[in-house]
């Protein structure tokens, strides 16, 4: 069930919000848990097993912080912890990456001359496993460290791992920074009205932009990379760097707004990255929470940016095949991950101060750097990222095998030419400013009444798509 459809938006969500309203404080988190496991059980009614393996990462989680948070004696919480970090990541393994690994590795034997050697287990990946997979490990860490206490309600860690706003994609939500609203939180008109204006945002940049500008790369897609001409290849990339960021926006702001109607302040996961001069000030506005839980959790305990440069180069490495690897199971995110550490690795190395004292050569620096990066993550065969690059730049392939120029991109930048230049606006901060200046005023009401009553029209004729990062 995803939140710009017509069941999540004119029937769960009623349903549980009356409900929820309803209830008296101190069962607010019960009916938060509860509701958030029959979301869960309709995203995986096909494969109902993964709703219990959910259930069972909530119970063998719940009770190994307590055990960690009850002990006193170091040995002893360093072992429970080590058997929670291996419980939680045994299945992301299993699940996510085990075909992978056996695929490859046989691959291996079959040229040492031992042909099926490993057993490929391939399975449905369960919905949302790596992100309640990760706040399941930064829990234990946290109490670990004593960072937190552990949570003595079963229903308020289910409640906390199972979430449904933040549940299916994020984002990755550290325990120690909503602990206190668990326990107890404001619930207000003012607050719920801000929710559904965040809400309604999101649903706009999702269906009204995202999805639209996901059709041009579509249609490259569907043309063939081999007869688009250099203009067009452009053009799609450029469609397909603007929807994944609309997409995944539009989706946490959906999510940070189902949190203010339950009275829950949720973290930003963006803070306008295409507006960045640098990959690395790209990648501190870019999903940060997930940059967030490397850093604290990967990059600040292998030594961080301590123990001189070649330490914190190997510490960026393993941080950034990490990212790649943790977004799927396939080598063009290893590369995508190792591409990024070897583009911000250079950046620290000088030249980000002279993006930084130019900002106008550093914007037309990362107007290159951010569709081409996102080339590698789009595409998952290198062999059609090497023609999709000679597309972009001819001078890559032979003599006379591509031109230059073609009229497709005229064809398809008037059928989406007002997407693009609409995507170009609203991923600056301008419309949020004037958003924040005009908020209270009855104009601005209208519009967004509006912007949500046509997305359910496009929905109506089917012009949705499932969310991107649903698939990681």
């Amino acid at each position: 069930m995803v939140f710009s459809s017509f069941e999540f938006m004119f029937r769960f969500l009623p349903a549980f919000l009356a409900v929820y309203f309803i209830a008296p404080d101190s069962w607010k988190n019960v009916c938060l848990f509860a509701g958030s496991l029959v979301f869960y059980f309709y995203g995986v009614k096909d494969t109902p097993l993964f709703l219990g393996l959910l259930g069972s990462s909530v119970l063998v989680n719940f009770r190994i912080g307590a055990l960690i948070g009850r002990r006193r004696k170091s040995p002893v919480r360093k072992r429970w912890l080590i058997c929670g970090v291996i419980y939680n990541l045994f299945w992301l393994g299993l699940f996510k990456y085990a075909g992978f690994l056996a695929w490859n590795l046989n691959l291996l034997l079959e040229k040492a001359g031992i042909a099926g050697a490993v057993p490929v287990y391939e399975s449905v990946l369960p919905v949302g496993i790596s992100f309640y997979t990760f706040q399941s490990v930064s829990y234990l860490l946290d109490v670990y460290r004593r960072e937190t206490a552990y949570e003595k309600s079963f229903v308020g860690f289910g409640m906390y791992i199972s979430m449904f706003p933040q549940l299916i994609a994020g984002p990755i939500v550290t325990y120690s920074s909503i602990c206190r609203q668990i326990e107890g939180r404001e619930h207000s008109f003012s607050k719920a009205e801000r929710g559904l204006r965040e809400f309604t945002i999101g649903l706009g940049l999702k269906v009204i932009l995202a999805n639209r500008l996901g059709g041009l790369w579509n249609q490259v897609g569907a043309i063939g990379y081999e007869s688009i001409s250099t203009p067009l290849a452009w053009l799609g990339l450029a469609a397909f760097s603007l929807q994944i960021y609309f997409d995944f926006y539009g989706y946490s702001l959906m999510a940070k707004g189902l949190g203010l109607l339950m009275g829950f302040e949720l973290p930003d996961n963006f803070r306008h990255p295409y507006m960045a001069v640098s990959m690395t000030e790209f990648w501190r506005r870019w999903h940060i929470t997930l940059g967030s839980w490397f850093r604290e959790y990967v990059y600040i305990p292998l030594g961080g940016n301590r123990g001189g440069s070649l330490r914190t180069l190997r510490n960026m490495f393993i941080v950034w095949f990490l990212t790649g690897f943790w977004h799927g199971a396939s080598w063009n995110f290893i590369l995508w991950g190792l591409v990024l550490f070897v583009i911000i690795g250079a950046e620290k190395l000088g030249y980000i101060r002279i993006l930084e004292e130019r900002p106008i050569a550093g914007h037309i620096y990362m107007l290159f750097m951010i569709p081409l990066t996102w080339l590698l993550f789009a595409v998952t065969d290198f062999g059609r990222i090497g023609i999709y690059l000679q597309r972009l730049f001819p001078f890559l392939a032979a003599p006379g095998r591509y031109s230059y120029y073609g009229g497709d991109f005229l064809k398809y930048g008037k059928l989406y030419g007002l997407s693009l230049a609409a995507g170009l606006i609203f991923m600056t901060d301008i419309p949020r400013k004037l958003y924040e200046k005009y908020r209270d005023t009855p104009a601005t009401a209208l519009l967004l009444l509006g912007v949500f009553w046509f997305c359910v029209y496009c929905m109506k004729i089917g012009l949705d798509d499932p969310f991107l990062y649903f698939r990681f």
